[in-house]
């Protein structure tokens, strides 16, 4: 059964390279394209696309906002961001509100398609160029937390602020701070962002594949 995807892209030109790459892989058949985000809301509503591919130039936080909401209406469509500049911590964020896509435009084609079929299939990719960081880790990795430091990274990995973890559980943000310091010393992983990256990674959010 075909998936059908719904473009949404300020430029017609790489509207036109989607829509042909999809015209040489049957599994996959454009639905609906748009090159403004009012334009690509109204096809997803009325079509209920498998996924959406959406434009990051449409500005990060419209992105995100659009995302967040397609996620709380319940719709199934699976939302792929891609861009010429995404970087870690925006493709985490993007990742942290429900999209189950985040490549480059300077991807290869066959890294796009890994990522649209991976996608369509329930599951969630990630360029490989942005979570390098996930793979820098020189510790021992969780096992070696305690529990409230587990409790710690898995709040970092869903975007939460040192002041928004310590509300959480119920302490203080310097105490917030020295568990960090002791999860980054234990695993590792340099900065909260590559802390996010590899606990998605561990959970199976992130491709095992690498591209050339």
């Amino acid at each position: 059964m075909k998936k059908t995807v719904v473009i949404c892209d300020t430029q017609p030109i790489a509207i036109e390279g989607l829509r042909a790459l999809m015209a040489q892989h049957h599994e996959l058949a454009v639905a609906g394209e748009a090159t403004s985000m009012v334009a690509g809301m109204e096809l997803v509503r009325n079509m209920s696309p498998s996924i959406l591919i959406v434009d990051k130039s449409f500005g990060l936080q419209p992105v995100m906002d659009w995302i967040a909401n397609l996620r709380a209406s319940g719709r199934r469509t699976a939302a792929v961001v891609w861009g010429n500049a995404i970087n870690e911590a925006e493709a985490l964020r993007l990742v942290q509100v429900g999209a189950q896509g985040v490549i480059r435009k300077t991807a290869t084609l066959r890294a796009l398609l890994d990522c649209l079929r991976m996608v369509a299939a329930g599951n969630t990719w990630m360029d490989e160029l942005m979570f390098q960081s996930a793979d820098k880790t020189n510790g021992t990795g969780r096992s070696s937390l305690t529990s409230r430091e587990q409790q710690v990274a898995e709040l970092v990995e869903q975007g939460m602020k040192n002041k928004e973890i310590a509300r959480a559980l119920g302490i203080c943000a310097g105490t917030v701070k020295i568990h960090l310091k002791h999860i980054f010393e234990k695993t590792g992983v340099r900065g909260r962002y590559g802390l996010a990256l590899s606990g998605l990674k561990e959970r199976g959010y992130l491709p095992a594949a690498r591209y050339n």
